[in-house]
């Protein structure tokens, strides 16, 4: 009997599970073993696998988190460990490898594909939704309704307070998260990594506000976002406290303090993101993600990814889809802006 493996790699998101799922029901529909690789693909490093079926996927739809675990592994791999991989994929008995991940999870299977010529099929997962190659990634949906969420709860705080909140999301390349959940939760001005803004700008846009009588504002921040002109602050900000991202948010609400003199606070939602139950959305499209996927392996479309265009399940070539990220809309950033002031 032929044997499809399916691992989870990179951070989790809400989501992972219903891909599990699907790819579990629609597998055995089709006369397929599903083997599952835990911890990403240093399940296959340390030979971590188990046969996973339709009672251990079964009650998971609406769990976040992953069934199979997870591990971070940045992308090339040593040459020994390509090589494990590679023999305990044989010694498993598995004829393809469904990956499911962001960007470095991908890479690394298409590293696989090319040079090991290990069958592998790919299903996006992005919380900020930075891949390219797909409309929509499973995961982000709930990022952005938990981050709106968030944003509304704030909102009761900075008005009673009369208060500047400083809201920093995720997003190190891509402004999709911060774009999409300060529109739906009503921000005065946004900051995404695709567009670095002057302080002054946001200033501006906070006294605006004021002289109409709006004594508070909310400011929502990707962490991968710039300010111009604040460069060597941010970079001494980070190596006081050793890494690049996750400290824009306090940086911009100290400049808005300094120049407007308005009390401003920061609130970091960070992980919180990725937590919880996936939304409906989420769930269906993950669905929809694994049953696409095994339909590749069965058509042995290997080296590609699954792909959601147009609200139409479809594959793209890996390569492809981690060739860059996926920038913000421009026309969306524009209504967004139409907001400041």
């Amino acid at each position: 009997m032929q044997k499809i493996g399916i691992l989870t790699g990179g951070a989790d998101c809400p989501g992972l599970n219903s891909v599990i799922r699907a790819v579990v029901h629609k597998a055995m529909q089709e006369g397929y073993v599903v083997t599952g690789i835990k911890n990403g693909w240093m399940g296959l490093i340390e030979n971590d696998l188990r046969i996973v079926d339709l009672r251990l996927t079964s009650g998971i739809l609406d769990r976040g988190g992953t069934i199979l675990g997870t591990s971070r592994l940045i992308p090339p791999l040593q040459e020994g460990q390509m090589q494990v991989i590679h023999e305990n994929f044989r010694r498993g008995g598995m004829d393809a490898i469904i990956a499911v991940g962001g960007e470095d999870t991908l890479k690394i299977g298409l590293e696989l594909f090319r040079h090991y010529d290990i069958p592998v099929v790919g299903v996006p997962k992005s919380i900020d939704n930075a891949l390219s190659g797909t409309d929509y990634a499973f995961g982000f949906d709930t990022a952005v309704n938990v981050a709106t969420e968030c944003i509304d709860r704030l909102h009761t705080t900075a008005e009673s307070h009369h208060r500047i909140m400083v809201i920093e999301v995720m997003g190190r390349y891509t402004g999709w998260i911060a774009l999409e959940a300060g529109i739906a939760g009503g921000a005065h001005f946004i900051c995404v990594p695709e567009f670095p803004v002057h302080i002054e700008n946001i200033c501006d846009s906070l006294k605006a506000r004021h002289k109409r009588g709006k004594t508070f504002s909310i400011v929502v921040v990707s962490e991968g976002a710039r300010v111009l002109g604040h460069d060597a602050r941010m970079e001494l900000d980070d190596r006081r406290h050793g890494h690049r991202v996750g400290r824009i948010g306090e940086l911009i609400a100290n400049l808005i303090e300094e120049n407007t003199g308005y009390e401003t606070r920061v609130s970091v939602l960070g992980h919180i993101q990725r937590g919880g139950s996936p939304t409906a959305f989420d769930r269906i499209t993950g669905t929809r993600f694994g049953f696409k996927a095994v339909e590749m392996v069965v058509a042995k479309k290997f080296g590609e990814m699954v792909s959601l265009r147009d609200n139409k399940m479809r594959s793209v070539k890996i390569e492809e889809a981690v060739r860059q990220h996926k920038t913000i809309d421009e026309d969306l950033y524009r209504l967004a802006q139409t907001f400041s002031g």
